[in-house]
């Protein structure tokens, strides 16, 4: 694997250092961290990132809406994005891959299935899409 810049979104700091301290493991990983969709549009305006990992419930702007919105962006259309929720449901996870999420994962948060996949979306030659 490379080098690679993550940007994880959520509004709870905890979430995010935890998220970030799991990504930790995998070596070579530049993690920056906004804590709404607001904040890592701005963030996505001035930086290009490997990969994405944001909450659904967010105050300013949600998950969702975050992921159409970058699916609907040119420069962006090909980032891998993966939502992590407590919302089980499979209406949920559909509507979070529909909008354009690569991957759909639950909380609690499993920190070896969240390595698994994250080091599958940042290879290229494993990656869909």
């Amino acid at each position: 694997m490379y080098a690679a810049k993550v940007l994880v979104v959520d509004d709870s700091p905890t979430m995010r250092q935890f998220i970030a301290f799991a990504l930790q493991r995998l070596p070579g990983l530049q993690i920056d961290e906004a804590g709404d969709g607001v904040a890592a549009l701005k963030q996505l305006s001035s930086e290009k990132y490997d990969l994405l990992l944001t909450d659904i419930n967010m105050p300013m702007m949600d998950g969702l809406k975050l992921v159409g919105l970058i699916r609907n962006d040119a420069m962006y259309a090909r980032l891998p994005i993966i939502v992590i929720s407590t919302e089980g449901s499979e209406v949920t996870r559909e509507r979070a891959i529909s909008s354009g999420a690569n991957e759909y994962i639950t909380k609690p948060l499993q920190t070896a299935r969240l390595i698994e996949v994250v080091r599958r979306l940042l290879n290229p030659e494993t990656r869909r899409g």
